[in-house]
């Protein structure tokens, strides 16, 4: 049985314009994405902690975007206090005034009832276990000439990883 298609031949208009927004962010010097992905890196871990971008938004001339930032009603405050200096940081992070305004926004984008949103980071990653020491020795005679040693034990690291799956 064949499915039918509830679009009738249409496609979404987000989809179809995604390429050409992108690249008329880009084209402006600006990819939004490195705000989203970077976020901790460009606020700091304190403001890190407290907030998520949200939205960048340009305005009718073009240049000069808003940045709006999602925080809780307790840490709003604190956020508005410092929106000049974080501004300053993530225009420091383009070379230019990317960002001619922030907007501090209590509410999810998604609306009042789902605006649940955790602002706690990814967990830090688990450490690997010890490797056996059989294995410890064969992947540090693999790398035993080499002189440089932070190389040399990326390379033991790497030799143990392959030993060790391949024992699996």
């Amino acid at each position: 049985m064949q499915r039918r298609t509830t679009t009738y031949g249409f496609a979404q208009t987000g989809g179809l314009l995604k390429q050409n927004i992108r690249r008329a962010s880009e084209s402006r010097g600006f990819a939004q994405s490195r705000v989203l992905t970077h976020w901790e890196e460009i606020a700091g871990a304190d403001l890190a902690a407290i907030s998520r971008p949200v939205e960048v938004s340009y305005g009718r001339g073009g240049m000069g975007a808003t940045l709006t930032l999602l925080t809780t009603g307790a840490n709003a405050p604190l956020l508005e206090m410092r929106k000049e200096a974080l501004r300053e940081r993530v225009n420091a992070i383009y070379g230019y005034n990317a960002i001619s305004r922030i907007r501090v926004t209590q509410t999810a984008a998604t609306g009042f009832s789902e605006g649940r949103v955790a602002f706690s980071h990814r967990p830090e990653p688990k450490s690997a276990p010890a490797p056996a020491p059989e294995i410890a020795a064969k992947a540090h005679r693999a790398a035993e000439g080499i002189a440089d040693d932070g190389l040399r034990q990326a390379l033991e690291r790497l030799a143990v990883n392959v030993i060790s799956k391949t024992n699996r």
